[in-house]
């Protein structure tokens, strides 16, 4: 049975980074089935937006915030509750390849607010932010499970361009907060929390080199790996 979690409906939504609007950056690729999410670089190019840092597109609570490994990294999932056809509509935020975690799980987050900051997942990417909105809650990092398409994922920009200012300023909902399965990550992992203003979440940064598994592998283009 599904655990919840009250939390602030969003009002709207902006982008993940340079907000609202992305200034100074640039989409170096979007949404196709192979890569259901978009992947946002510095103008400048190359590793230029290494530690630059990534928003929370709207009010939402924190389902994850931990180095999920293999191609993904450090990797923050927010989910956010709004109002649309005088309906509530669930979705989720996945911000991956961070170099630093700047929030924790069940932790109440608002619009704008820093989750981390741009990485390359231990030197496996140029530095950028891979970005994701999904329609489908069971996800989480299994996604390989599930189809990648439209029936299970919003392409963000458009989602994003659609919903900058939405009504429920103010107001609180009921989201499910365990509904993927993270059992691989921990048990913690999908145990939503309150967490209390007075607690600072601790950055959590990428491991040097001589930390990475021994099995790591570069493989920036391969389709299991490539976000």
């Amino acid at each position: 049975m599904a655990e919840q979690a009250r939390t602030r409906i969003a009002d709207g939504f902006d982008q993940p980074v340079g907000k609202p609007n992305a200034e100074g950056y640039y989409m170096s690729r979007g949404f196709f089935t192979y890569h259901p999410g978009e992947d946002w670089n510095g103008i400048a190019g190359g590793n230029s937006d290494l530690g630059a840092p990534v928003y929370c597109i709207g009010n939402g609570v924190v389902t994850f915030a931990r180095d999920a490994r293999m191609g993904w990294g450090n990797v923050v999932l927010v989910r956010h509750i709004y109002t649309e056809n005088g309906k509530l509509e669930t979705v989720d935020s996945m911000y991956a390849h961070l170099d630093k975690i700047l929030v924790r799980e069940g932790q109440q987050i608002t619009r704008g607010q820093q989750v981390g900051t741009i990485g390359t997942n231990r030197g496996m990417y140029t530095a950028h932010l891979h970005f994701e909105i999904r329609k489908n809650l069971n996800i989480g990092l299994n996604r390989s499970s599930f189809a990648r398409d439209l029936t299970n994922y919003y392409r963000p920009g458009s989602f994003i361009a659609t919903r900058r200012k939405l009504r429920g300023a103010g107001r609180s909902a009921v989201v499910p907060v365990n509904t993927y399965d993270l059992r691989a990550f921990g048990n913690t992992a999908s145990r939503t929390r309150k967490t209390s203003e007075s607690e600072k979440p601790r950055a959590t940064a990428t491991p040097t080199p001589s930390e990475r598994p021994r099995n790591f592998r570069v493989n920036r283009f391969d389709e299991m790996n490539s976000f």
